[in-house]
């Protein structure tokens, strides 16, 4: 390899162009137009704009991908984490196109991709495992069926799905089929396909995952635990290593059961298989995660090694550089910086960064794909940083994470640093007598004293607005940031007068997050009660519910399936006549 395409954006783009420079190869990134002045475009060697907005048209687009490959002579694709990065069919487009795929083969990303295949793999290896649907379930009588069967609370996951989306627990019958709907539509849009299946879901489980690397020769090796328990909305928020508090029985277990799934799908490159830990110490098999993990940084905190540079090595046909699972150097953790409103429920909060001043010194490490000046656009993940602290302990570890945290300074947009700061003094996780965090954690037992974030200003749409010229006789596109255009718009003429604000309309619904309007669960026309769920809406990879304010008779003001900014009006609800 020579030239590594990165098909990816944000913080791993620049963690992966980084590992390229190390290892001695070139790197190319790409952009949607929102991010055409993203941090990591000049981080690379070489940056080519993928004339899109959307997910879809963008990060999503295969043809565009290796288009951009050949036109750079890029002989490589690394697709980091999201997006492409456990398709299959992608891996396979870019062995058809001549280049090399720096992960998984796209059979053994098929086989483990597939959550039921991967849930058979893992019986037949003897690895643990609960039960559940052997097939994908047809619909939502057959959830119903197996929750009948087998009792209360299942869990709902898209069957080629991952990163918590397409994922529902259900902890009633009568949420049951709504929930099914929810994880299907989830899954349509995150991967394109909506099959589910369901299995028990253990109540209050710590999420515990292995850390696998495998080469072309043959050789698994498990580099050690993490724990990610402290999610919200099955959205991992920190991360550490190695996972405390196991028993040496338990981590051997996972150590086994990780290796062996790998070897027997013929794994190679950076893998992670995930597991659940009950409360009263049963482990089951989750799933295998056939790419780079967000939080592989804590790994390579506590060995010593570049699992980026090794992932390229392997790559590259080269052999692994170590050989059995190292003794952890000490401990570490990986706290998400995402652009979310603590005091919101963690309502995603896209907007220009005015501000940002991260910490630094002895054990601190930051990973961000932003900086002052940056935006955070609504269309992709919230994810602008990743803090990871690291000590000779978890209690210094835990030490230097306050510190850390206290530093940090971002403006401008609302972040995740109150609550990480709240959960550093809360006994359940920094209590050394046990480790009391479980994957519902937050919504069951935290109740953070975090005040609501000011708005932050919405970021344009549309980051990039291209025009058309003649250069030497050639008709060319030119790309240029649309706030220069508006801003040249502004100095040509006279502005036009400030229109008077509007009236608060108090039967408005207003669009509580810049999104997608994924589908209205209430007629038009209809009667619905205060606190219905009337919609459903999408941001940054994430669903949320949108409830009636007020009882009555509603209008539908917007289209399912459009692009709404925050307080665009979704609706009115009506006083019903007097019969």
């Amino acid at each position: 390899m020579k030239k590594v395409l990165i098909a990816n954006r944000g913080e791993i783009a620049i963690r992966i162009a980084r590992a390229c420079a190390d290892y001695g190869l070139q790197s190319v990134a790409v952009y949607a137009d929102a991010d055409l002045n993203a941090l990591y475009t000049g981080m690379a060697d070489e940056a080519y704009g993928l004339d899109g907005q959307s997910p879809a048209d963008s990060y999503l687009h295969i043809d565009k991908l290796l288009a951009v490959a050949r036109r750079s002579g890029a002989d490589a694709v690394h697709p980091g984490y999201g997006f492409l990065s456990e398709s299959a069919a992608f891996a396979q487009a870019v062995l058809d196109a001549g280049l090399v795929w720096i992960g998984p083969s796209p059979a053994t990303i098929a086989l483990l991709g597939d959550k039921i295949r991967a849930r058979q793999l893992a019986l037949q290896v003897g690895a643990p495992l609960v039960k559940g649907t052997a097939e994908p379930v047809q619909g939502a009588t057959e959830v119903l069926a197996f929750a009948e069967a087998h009792g209360l609370p299942i869990i709902i996951k898209a069957a080629f799905g991952g990163g918590g989306r397409g994922m529902k627990i259900a902890w009633r019958m009568d949420e049951v089929a709504e929930l099914y709907e929810s994880a299907r539509r989830e899954a349509i849009t995150a991967f394109g396909r909506g099959e589910c299946f369901v299995e028990q879901y253990l109540d209050r489980p710590r999420h515990i995952e292995a850390q696998v690397l495998a080469d072309s020769q043959g050789r698994v090796v498990v580099l050690g635990t993490r724990d990610c328990s402290l999610q919200r909305r099955n959205q991992k928020l920190v991360e550490e290593a190695p996972a405390p508090f196991l028993t040496n029985t338990q981590r051997e277990r996972i150590h086994q059961a990780a290796h062996d799934i790998c070897a027997a799908a013929r794994y190679t490159g950076a893998g992670t298989v995930e597991f659940l830990l009950s409360q009263s110490g049963a482990i089951t098999f989750l799933e295998v995660n056939t790419r780079l993990q967000v939080e592989h940084t804590v790994t390579e905190a506590t060995t010593g090694i570049d699992l980026v540079v090794e992932q390229l090595r392997i790559a590259d046909g080269l052999p692994l550089t170590i050989t059995q699972t190292p003794e952890p150097l000490g401990h570490a953790f990986e706290f998400r910086i995402n652009a979310e409103d603590v005091g919101r429920g963690f309502l995603p909060t896209p907007g220009l960064i005015t501000g940002f001043s991260p910490p630094s010194g002895p054990g601190v490490r930051l990973d961000s794909g932003v900086a002052s000046g940056s935006s955070v656009p609504g269309t992709f993940d919230s994810l602008m940083a990743k803090l990871i602290v690291s000590g000779a302990s978890r209690a210094q570890a835990i030490r230097r994470a306050r510190r850390a945290l206290r530093e940090f300074r971002i403006e401008g947009v609302a972040s995740v640093l109150p609550f990480h700061r709240a959960v550093l003094e809360h006994a359940d996780f920094v209590s050394e007598d046990g480790f009391k965090v479980h994957t519902r954690w937050i919504e069951s037992d935290f109740a953070p004293a975090c005040q609501a974030a000011a708005r932050a200003e919405p970021v344009a749409q549309g980051g990039l607005q291209r025009l058309f010229v003649e250069i030497d006789g050639r008709r060319v596109a030119l790309g240029l940031p649309a706030e220069l255009l508006r801003s040249l718009g502004q100095q040509a003429g006279p502005a036009e007068p400030a229109a008077a604000a509007p009236a608060m309309d108090e039967q408005a619904v207003p669009a509580p997050i810049t999104g997608n309007l994924q589908a209205w669960a209430v007629a038009d026309g209809s009667e619905v009660t205060a606190g219905q769920t009337i919609a459903v809406m999408e941001a940054m990879k994430m669903e949320m519910q949108v409830t009636a304010h007020r009882s009555g008779q509603i209008r539908l003001l917007a289209q399912a399936g459009g692009f709404l900014e925050a307080g665009t009006p979704l609706a009115r609800i009506a006083p019903l006549s007097p019969a």
